[in-house]
């Protein structure tokens, strides 16, 4: 019996990554096996081995096109897209390259959506019912993605398929909007969000012209060039690397802070929380004086302002407010005419950075709103002059002060303020697409059917290698490359650094990494590679010494 989301007896094990409606059947081909058992010399394979639920006479990718409609038995099904290669393939196959030999060799497979659900079985014939519109095949589709060599032409012509899954569709839309645009671009943003090359390679040394205590453990660093050179714009919300040699005959330390003002050609402005116990922190809070050189990587990310005309709502809370600071100051800048509201939760005045400087800078706006909350007001904390409210920062306050559901929401802070945050925002109605968040440390994890341990990260078990260093920005450890591993995504695992990947072998780019200095191989060739200043992890190792943002 095959139902709208699975057949009975035959479900997706992980929900994940396979599955739902758009994916509730997946189809490959006996003349597929076929062909891998003549191209990889095997005969061992038997019907199943591709985690396919339908095994076909037919149907090959080249023809099956997306939107094409079947009658199977007493069920209808629709052609959604092409299969998403990850690693399982590779085990089930007991071969490592097999999801990028899907791909090159255009023989994926594809899935199924269900249109009626009914009975299925064995020896039932396929019949056609409706050709998809626009008769793209499943395997030019899934070329026109995961392959270079795209053109506007294509891309829209896949676009008016209505049958395409919304994943696809939302791919080829961002690779759309990069063919159009006027700007020469590498790299792949519907295979990962598009992100501007960094400024300049590695680290350049800059100065410290000035230093302002913001609050009671908050200190700004005001870094200009040396060499009197103007700097490029960066984007409001962007942070820079610091190298940062804290004792001598020491490796140096890696340490990540936002920029926190308008972007400027003169100057850059991080905003530092002395932490207790914090390396980085206490050296340049306690012991950076003006005039002292500092290695600073170009400013990147992608917690960066949207074009939209919806209302603005800027949340943070602690030192979180840095990014969102500099995205208050573009929209002075900019003279914005959205209603912006910047909400800022601190433990008391004290520890309240930025107060003034946001305030002056709301009064400039002619919808700029702010609400301020203390979660433990000192005695001489005023209500009305110095916060608004005792307490956190939740979607009941966002509610009860008027705060728009259809507002861009900015999101910076602790993890447990950004973890609250996001779940009570989706269950108000916000959609995904419209809350945007930045997190200090490291990225969440990502996977696929594999449970999640969190494990401090640590240097490898053994003796240390032979090879350049690998330093892990974000994690704050750097270890000498050991050519037994196959990956720098290998290395990352062993030292237990939080790290995202699908298919290990360069296909599917969730490994993507900005590499902030330093040089790699690839080996395997990926399919097709990222855009400067970024790396795929999965299948590169270090020619030189390397620092990745993990």
């Amino acid at each position: 019996m095959v139902r709208k989301l699975d057949i009975d007896g035959d479900a997706q094990a992980d929900l994940a990554g396979h599955g739902g409606e758009q994916r509730a059947v997946f189809v490959y081909q006996m003349d597929s096996y076929h062909y891998w058992e003549s191209f990889l010399g095997r005969n061992d394979f038997t019907f199943g081995q591709f985690g396919e639920n339908f095994t076909v006479e037919g149907l090959p990718d080249n023809e099956v096109c997306i939107g094409d409609r079947y009658r199977i038995g007493s069920a209808e099904f629709e052609v959604t897209q092409p299969r998403v290669t990850c690693y399982r393939v590779a085990i089930r196959m007991n071969e490592p390259r097999m999801p990028a030999l899907l791909v090159e060799h255009h023989r994926p497979g594809f899935y199924f959506r269900v249109l009626q659900e009914g009975e299925v079985g064995a020896g039932d014939d396929i019949v056609k019912i409706t050709d998809g519109p626009e008769r793209t095949s499943v395997a030019d589709v899934d070329a026109l993605l995961y392959l270079p060599g795209h053109t506007s032409e294509q891309l829209q012509r896949v676009l008016r398929i209505p049958a395409l899954s919304k994943g696809w569709q939302s791919s080829f839309q961002a690779m759309l909007q990069q063919e159009l645009s006027s700007k020469t671009t590498v790299g792949n943003p519907g295979l990962a969000g598009e992100e501007q090359p960094p400024a300049w390679p590695g680290f350049r040394q800059m100065q410290v012209a000035r230093i302002n205590k913001e609050s009671e453990n908050v200190t700004s660093l005001v870094l200009s060039p040396i060499d009197g050179q103007t700097l490029p714009l960066c984007q409001a919300g962007q942070f820079v690397v610091l190298r940062l040699l804290v004792d001598a005959g020491k490796p140096p330390v890696l340490r990540s802070y936002s920029l926190s003002d308008l972007p400027a050609v003169d100057h850059l402005r991080i905003s530092v929380k002395n932490e207790l116990k914090g390396i980085g922190s206490s050296f340049l809070c306690d012991r950076a004086r003006e005039g002292d050189l500092l290695d600073v990587s170009a400013p990147r990310g992608s917690f960066t302002l949207r074009p939209s005309q919806n209302p603005v709502a800027l949340l943070s809370a602690g030192v979180g407010a840095t990014p969102v600071m500099a995205m208050l100051h573009s929209l002075v800048a900019e003279r914005s005419q959205r209603e912006i509201w910047w909400i800022y939760g601190a433990r008391n005045r004290v520890d309240h950075p930025f107060a003034e400087e946001s305030r002056s800078l709301l009064k400039q706006l002619s919808r700029g709103r702010e609400y301020i909350v203390y979660s433990r007001p000192a005695a001489i904390d005023q209500i009305g002059a110095d916060f608004d409210a005792p307490g956190h920062i939740d979607v009941a306050l966002l509610e009860r002060i008027g705060v728009s559901q259809g507002s861009d929401f900015y999101l910076c802070g602790p993890s447990s303020f950004l973890q609250n945050m996001r779940d009570g925002l989706r269950t108000w109605g916000v959609l995904t697409g419209n809350v945007h968040t930045e997190i200090f440390g490291s990225f969440e994890a990502i996977t696929p059917g594999m449970a999640q341990v969190v494990h401090t990260p640590h240097l490898p078990q053994g003796p240390p290698g032979s090879g350049p260093s690998v330093s892990f920005a974000r994690s704050g450890i750097t270890a000498a490359w050991d050519p037994k591993f196959a990956s720098l995504l290998e290395l990352a695992e062993t030292c237990a650094v939080p790290v995202r990947w699908s298919c290990r072998t360069g296909v599917c780019h969730t490994c993507m990494t900005g590499l902030i200095d330093g040089s790699i191989t690839y080996n395997p060739e990926p399919l097709e590679r990222p855009a400067p200043g970024n790396v795929l992890i999965c299948c590169s190792q270090p020619n030189a010494g390397v620092t990745l943002d993990l």
